[in-house]
């Protein structure tokens, strides 16, 4: 009996044509039945954003026949793009779910903003085991060819082990040569954070406007963490879990008094 290729999920939230996805469509083809569902357009630090109050369109796009695979430009947020895959376009649920290769980080404090992991959290919830990849360079020209090899590790593990329900995997990967990099590093999340600033201009009708900066900052000075592992060359995975309740409080705010 032939065994039947795991069916993969990409995304991600640079839109569908960002060099990022196009090779993580690469690399997941060698692994299994790859189905793209992925923004027509950036969408950028949307987090779990959702459509609700605008139509969603999800159009098939074409590819070439010798590709073997299929894509769909979806209109809404990264998060759209996994529950209409789900709902509408796959026959069956998929067996991983995959969403970058995120131009930037999404490392410590990042991810809560990142529609990259946000597509990968919303497969979570689904109970799809998801990866959300992102390199550590902006640039549209940015290099993925060296994350190759680190990535078809994961993925490989993953879709040999699953992961448990609830939790998905943050891969940050630094900018680097193959050779360069040290290998894989099991991490937790840096406690960091950005202090923001607001650049105020005046556009050529005299109407004030706001640019956002800002500056990095890591407080967090432990050698387990993400920023660590990708200051010192190595590809950090962080395992997220994406149930927020804060368990080490509760019994101290049971002790609080909430009767009139």
């Amino acid at each position: 009996m032939v065994k039947k290729k795991p069916l993969i999920l990409v995304t991600n939230d640079d839109g569908i044509t960002a060099p990022g996805i196009r090779h993580l469509i690469k690399i997941m083809k060698t692994l299994g039945e790859v189905v793209v569902v992925a923004p027509d357009s950036p969408q950028s630090g949307m987090g779990h954003a959702i459509t609700i109050n605008d139509n969603l369109y999800c159009d098939p796009v074409k590819v070439k026949e010798s590709e073997n695979h299929k894509e769909y430009s979806c209109s809404g947020t990264p998060a759209d793009c996994v529950k209409i895959a789900k709902q509408e376009i796959l026959k069956r649920k998929p067996d991983l779910c995959v969403s970058g290769i995120n131009h930037g980080s999404n490392s410590s404090i990042n991810v809560i903003y990142s529609g990259t992991m946000s597509a990968a959290v919303e497969a979570g919830t689904e109970g799809i085991p998801a990866i959300g990849f992102s390199l550590l360079d902006y640039s549209l020209t940015a290099d993925f060819e060296p994350s190759t090899k680190f990535i078809k590790i994961i993925t490989q593990n993953v879709l040999a082990n699953g992961l448990p329900k609830g939790v998905v995997l943050n891969v940050n990967i630094p900018k680097l040569t193959e050779k360069q990099m040290k290998g894989i590093k099991v991490c937790r999340q840096a406690k960091a954070h950005w202090v923001e600033k607001f650049d105020k201009r005046t556009n050529p009708q005299g109407r004030d406007y706001y640019w956002l900066t800002g500056e990095f900052v890591n407080e967090d000075k432990g050698e387990d963490t993400d920023e660590w592992a990708l200051e010192n060359g190595y590809v950090s995975v962080v395992p997220v879990q994406f149930d927020l309740t804060a368990h080490h409080f509760i019994q101290d705010l049971n002790t609080w008094n909430f009767h009139d």
